[in-house]
């Protein structure tokens, strides 16, 4: 997505783990480790809904701001890596999040992930949608 801010301002935006509370749906999130500032700083995210839901404990393994941050899950629920990018686009910048989710639980997580996925992504566009307008305020 292309967003209305230089890449420097794009970045700060996308890695204020505590403000990512605000347009990620279902999901609270904060700083643990080094202030979640580079390689070895620590994220948790607690997404849940009614009340059952858990706690996505993560560590910075790629730290090159203002241009890439990748994490990686350490949670039995979501493991694998997820990697926010920007780059200068035109007058703005291009916000790239991606998510390499390695099913747990083996066969039934495969199967399992087959069914939650596209959910998943529904609510990956549903918070990029939701950080457009935190940006516009």
């Amino acid at each position: 997505m292309v967003l209305p801010l230089g890449p420097e301002d794009a970045w700060g935006v996308v890695v204020d783990w505590e403000r990512q509370s605000r347009w990620m749906v279902a999901t609270r999130v904060w700083a643990t480790e080094y202030g979640g500032r580079g390689v070895g700083g620590g994220v948790a995210a607690r997404t849940s809904v009614g009340g059952v839901g858990f706690t996505d404990d993560m560590v910075i393994t790629h730290w090159d701001p203002p241009r890439e941050c990748t994490v990686k899950h350490l949670a039995k629920v979501v493991r694998g890596t997820g990697t926010f990018a920007v780059e200068p686009s035109g007058a703005g910048s291009r916000f790239t999040w991606s998510e390499d989710v390695i099913p747990p639980f083996g066969w039934l997580g495969r199967i399992g992930w087959r069914v939650v996925r596209p959910g998943f992504e529904v609510l990956m566009r549903v918070s990029l949608r939701r950080l457009a307008k935190e940006i516009a305020r």
